[in-house]
């Protein structure tokens, strides 16, 4: 996966997150909802991450294929 897949899937996880809490807006989501929004977060997370580590390599030198996707529990975290 290159940056312009990893960039477009953000874009796409994005479209869909913000259909779902555009669709509830005012009504709240249910827990099935609330899950899928969860999943979408942590993938987007994931993701972000993902394309800032290659980034990273990149203005380093190296190899931006070294990056690797982390684990949800290992994004999440992160100190904003």
């Amino acid at each position: 996966m290159d940056d312009s897949d990893i960039i477009r899937r953000i874009g796409d996880l994005a479209d869909e997150e913000r259909r779902l809490e555009e669709l509830h807006a005012g009504e709240g989501l249910s827990e099935d909802e609330h899950a899928t929004l969860r999943r979408l977060e942590v993938t987007l997370d994931r993701l972000w991450d993902l394309l800032r580590q290659r980034r990273a390599l990149r203005d380093t030198g190296k190899d931006p294929g070294l990056a690797s996707e982390r684990p949800g529990d290992t994004v999440e975290r992160y100190l904003q």
